[in-house]
């Protein structure tokens, strides 16, 4: 698979990386053993950056992912994990004492000595212009305790004030074909500060998969079904913010857009890995089969501008209107 250079990691990753919010159970019960092999499907296929979080299943993906790499030790993963959201979204929490105690559990988690990335996990506004905290994080480095760090941020102009800091090394932000918006001005920065971009919901919570229709029943422990419009934590992170009819629609349109010999859900990742700036994008995946599925993406042919075409088409007349002046 393609590798490119993650920002100021100076490291080389899958275009295609795999996603692991699903594995801590948070969109439905996942069981330990098909969780590994999930993992394994993604290496076999060349997938060599994983994406997890301190607070996805309160741990559990983390170490699921640590499991995993101490019998794969030639593996040759980067794990970027995410810490800040284990605690209220108060600014005054994001401290030097406070990172160590959340970086340790994570290197317990994780069983390393070191973090390869820790983002900052979609931390509130304040913070990105407090140089109390980004000192905190260059700290972190020279202590060892991480090799780099970057962010995970819910707005443009979030992760524009992120990419001015000269130590961040990435930024994780939500880009898809239903959320055009980092294309503006996010990713032309970030390509010329140097700084790598990892696409986060890139399948729209699973609207660009094609699967789902006006009946379709999440499971009750599934946040599209308890977060559809923010009640539990940031609207725009569940179906990128668009009402679930919307979606639907516009899914159905985009479904119709895929070449031959391609899924709706590899077409979202194709177009993804298009956009100029984009180093990474980070499906997740709840069997081997998904994960298979989403690396085979980076092995299609590029799409034709005909289609980048119809896609923008299809944002600007279905979905901008709700999304694109918010985040």
């Amino acid at each position: 698979m393609e590798q490119r250079i993650l920002g100021r990691t100076g490291r080389k990753v899958s275009v295609i990386g795999l996603g692991t919010w699903q594995l801590g159970a948070d969109w439905g019960q996942v069981r330990e053993a098909d969780a590994l092999a999930v993992l394994e499907s993604a290496v076999e296929a060349g997938v060599t950056l994983f994406d997890t979080a301190d607070v996805y299943g309160d741990g559990r993906s983390e170490q699921l992912i640590g499991r995993f790499l101490r019998s794969h030790p030639d593996a040759g993963v980067l794990v970027a994990t995410k810490m800040g959201r284990r605690v209220a979204l108060d600014p005054a929490l994001y401290s030097l004492d406070n990172f160590r105690a959340w970086i340790d559990r994570s290197r317990r988690d994780l069983g390393v000595e070191r973090l390869d990335l820790v983002q900052l996990h979609c931390p509130p506004s304040p913070v990105y212009s407090s140089d109390a905290v980004f000192d905190a994080l260059d700290t972190l480095v020279e202590e060892g305790r991480i090799a780099a760090y970057g962010v995970s941020v819910e707005t443009c102009a979030e992760a524009l004030a992120a990419i001015a800091r000269p130590g961040t090394a990435s930024v994780q932000i939500i880009l898809n074909p239903f959320r055009l918006k980092p294309l503006d001005e996010v990713l032309p920065a970030a390509a010329q500060a140097g700084v790598g971009i990892i696409a986060r919901v890139p399948l729209a919570s699973g609207l660009l998969t094609g699967k789902y229709t006006a009946e379709t029943v999440f499971a009750a422990d599934d946040h599209r079904s308890f977060n559809r419009h923010g009640e539990a934590f940031d609207q725009g992170e569940t179906f990128s913010g668009i009402d679930y009819p919307t979606g639907i629609a516009a899914a159905a349109e985009f479904a119709a857009l895929a070449p031959a010999g391609a899924s709706p859900a590899q077409t979202a990742l194709l177009w993804i890995l298009q956009q100029p700036g984009v180093t990474s994008v980070i499906p997740g995946a709840r069997n081997p089969e998904q994960a298979h599925a989403n690396a085979q993406a980076a092995a299609l042919p590029s799409l034709p501008q005909a289609t980048l075409n119809a896609v923008r088409e299809l944002y600007d007349r279905q979905i901008r209107a709700q999304v694109h002046h918010r985040w």
